[in-house]
């Protein structure tokens, strides 16, 4: 207990002096404050689901309050506004009313993973206030949206799945009894400073029941479901070719993404397919924010060489949401695999263009998404690899009329997650707020 007490008062003292300064850098701004909304998303090229989030929240700002300015922080320096307006065309299918603001943050390497190899969540943490006071200091807006939050609670669930493997834990007795202390000091923090938010904005009901917990707001909290282009998917045409099946994976090439157990479960279901059944193709679609994603992927293409899939498996990296689509379009399977995910919107969009799902048996996609329609199952879920084998070779093995009955349940199901009911619950959840004096908005 004595080594906790002389780890926690530093600690404290510095996460209150950064507190002090960051309410100072604000006062003095707010005597300069335009008319504007600010969007805390230092990863504006990620283009993962947070991204489309993003997005569709700056365009929900600008058709509720056409007078306000949108202000996007973001690490990229070679964004523009011109690029921005595009980028969320091109790769989500979001036209924007006007283009963003962009102010560009330079010290975005402290809350990079990658700079801390221990204690990365803390200090990922700590990294975030400093780069958040940088972001105020350059301008303040009079509405703040942090855009971030929910993508640091991931990186906590994909740590704690890295950090519960027997092996590294039995390294030693200390790097465990650190590890405890680590996530105390480290939710400590996080429920402290959410408390203090005026609104919280989050994606599912697993991550509502944590995030009140944690934080101890539940008046101030609003579910709102993030935005599904389910209208446009659901043009698609449910009927397609099975010769050959294709099983069709999206998701940004991250170590939480599990394709490996993808890769895995596929092959272990075509080495047992009825020799009188289609061989299926799978195709993994991504993209790459950095060296250490692209290692991953050239990884994956190394072991399919390995299990002599070449033939079987594509690889479509930084696609344009054109390209998607089309793919989606040829699906009749989507699979996803990452453990505790707070939604799932690839879950969503397999369903609205008529792929039957496979996804992880947990959080968003157990307790949202996959769920019977009209008494109908809608997919399946699954969490070892053969688990996920059998749910590949169930789906192989269906008739065609019961294959297009799920998948038209699905359809169904994912239309309870479309673009536009999030522009709706988004705009009655900051209209309270916006209406009023500043605010900060988490």
């Amino acid at each position: 207990m004595a080594s906790l007490r002389i780890l926690t008062l530093p600690l404290t003292t510095l996460i209150l002096a950064l507190f002090v300064r960051i309410i100072f850098a604000v006062v003095y701004h707010r005597r300069k404050r335009r008319n504007s909304v600010g969007f805390f998303h230092p990863y504006t090229n990620d283009g993962g689901g947070g991204e489309r989030v993003l997005w569709c929240a700056v365009k929900a700002v600008q058709e509720e309050s056409p007078d306000l300015d949108c202000v996007v922080y973001t690490g990229d320096h070679d964004a523009s506004p011109e690029s921005l307006a595009a980028r969320a065309i091109d790769r989500f299918g979001v036209e924007l009313i006007r283009r963003p603001k962009v102010v560009h943050l330079y010290k975005r390497k402290w809350i990079d993973e990658t700079t801390y190899p221990r204690f990365t969540m803390i200090c990922q943490s700590l990294g975030s206030m400093y780069l958040s006071w940088e972001a105020l200091c350059a301008y303040t807006p009079l509405y703040y949206f942090d855009t971030s939050g929910l993508d640091m609670l991931s990186r906590v669930n994909a740590r704690n799945s890295m950090y519960n493997n027997d092996t590294l834990i039995a390294k030693s007795a200390f790097f465990s009894q650190c590890k405890v202390i680590y996530y105390k000091l480290f939710s400590l923090m996080y429920g402290i400073v959410g408390s203090h938010a005026h609104l919280t904005m989050v994606n599912s009901s697993w991550t509502q029941s944590h995030i009140q917990k944690l934080w101890g707001i539940p008046d101030r909290i609003k579910r709102v479901y993030p935005p599904c282009d389910t209208s446009g998917l659901q043009m698609l045409a449910l009927e397609r070719s099975m010769e050959p099946i294709k099983i069709i994976s999206v998701a940004q090439f991250r170590p939480e993404k599990a394709h490996l157990l993808q890769l895995e479960a596929y092959a272990a279901a075509v080495k047992i397919l009825d020799s009188d059944l289609p061989r299926p193709r799978l195709q993994f679609v991504g993209s790459c924010r950095n060296e250490a994603d692209e290692k991953r992927l050239q990884h994956l293409k190394d072991r399919t060489k390995e299990l002599e899939l070449d033939s079987d498996v594509e690889f479509h990296k930084n696609v344009t949401y054109s390209e998607l689509v089309s793919l989606l379009g040829g699906a009749a399977v989507g699979i996803h695999s990452m453990v505790d995910e707070h939604f799932g919107i690839s879950v969503v969009e397999y369903m609205a263009a008529g792929a039957i799902p496979i996804a992880h048996n947990s959080a968003g996609p157990k307790m949202d998404i996959v769920l019977p329609e009209d008494g109908k199952q809608t997919g399946f879920l699954a969490k070892t690899l053969e688990e996920y084998a059998d749910a590949i070779l169930s789906i192989i093995r269906m008739p065609a009329s019961q294959r297009l009955e799920m998948a038209t349940a699905a359809r169904k199901r994912a239309s309870h997650f479309s673009e536009q009911r999030f522009y709706q619950d988004f705009k009655s959840a900051v209209r309270p707020i916006m209406s009023n004096t500043a605010h900060s908005v988490t």
